[in-house]
């Protein structure tokens, strides 16, 4: 028997198996199945809790296609907390870090006093082999390409409630132009000065997501740092220096910057059940 834990961040929710002894070896057919939400556990992902010589532990992270991926913004704060609650035994005490590895590099995530868990998530990239540069036009829509350790598709529409992403999103997805498929972000600006439906007054962004080997997600950590850092990007003088407020169909996720230029995601991350199986 496996013993798993289930975890959420902002919706986005992760089976989560600690294997720091390394006895664990999942095949991508049964991640699969794990992750199915008729037949298995259901989860937009599953991630292996593993030993590192670099960092307090290894975020061994799976899509819920069986496909590896590099990183996971909400994943990353449920392994925090995972690794925290489960294998610490409790929490450290606020504001102190931990380190943990990842596909792409060390992530330092901070405890904060709200219950939030903040991560530096880097310096974004604009110039990749994951995609081409310059202008991309697919179905008459403007992408903007960043990584965030993972490829990402940044595109602004006007009314994001009556866009159709189950249709456009696997065109964008396995598109010609990303050899490694890509995460696509569909983002509406909020006007503070007029009443939004189903947005909260702090509300800078409304966002939906299509993630590469998922499908529709309710939120996602990278694609919130690859919308913030392509808004940056498209409006340098703006300097968005101060946290901006994204909301996703699960809740919310704040970005920001340090002096240094790097991406910081904060958000939630909350255990939900625990259980066994075959």
């Amino acid at each position: 028997m496996i013993n798993f834990y289930k975890y959420e961040g902002c919706g986005n929710d992760f089976i989560m198996i600690n294997n720091l002894n390394g006895d664990i070896n999942l095949g991508p057919d049964y991640i699969k199945s794990l992750c199915d939400r008729h037949f298995g556990i259901g989860a937009d992902g599953l991630i292996l809790l593993e030993k590192s010589n670099k960092a307090l532990c290894f975020m061994n992270y799976y899509n819920s296609d069986g496909t590896q991926a590099e990183m996971c913004g909400n994943g990353i704060r449920c392994t925090a907390q995972f690794y925290l609650n489960q294998i610490v035994g409790s929490p450290t005490s606020n504001n102190s870090e931990i380190s943990i590895d990842t596909r792409a590099g060390i992530k330092i995530i901070i405890v904060n006093d709200d219950d939030t868990y903040s991560v530096n998530m880097g310096f974004p990239v604009f110039n990749h082999s994951d995609f081409p540069l310059g202008e991309i036009k697919i179905e008459d829509l403007d992408l903007e390409c960043v990584s965030m350790g993972n490829p990402h598709a940044v595109v602004f529409v006007d009314n994001i409630k009556n866009f159709n992403i189950k249709n456009i999103g696997p065109k964008i997805e396995n598109d010609f132009h990303f050899p490694n498929k890509i995460n696509i972000e569909f983002v509406e600006k909020i006007d503070p000065a007029r009443p939004h439906e189903g947005a909260g007054g702090d509300t800078n962004y409304k966002v939906k997501v299509w993630e590469r080997g998922c499908g529709e997600t309710l939120a996602c950590g990278t694609g919130a740092c690859a919308v913030y850092s392509v808004l940056n990007k498209l409006a340098p003088k703006q300097g968005l220096g101060a946290e901006v407020v994204l909301e996703f169909p699960g809740g919310k996720l704040y970005v920001s910057k340090d002096h240094e230029g790097n991406i910081i995601l904060r958000g939630p991350a909350t255990f939900v059940f625990k259980g066994e199986i075959k």
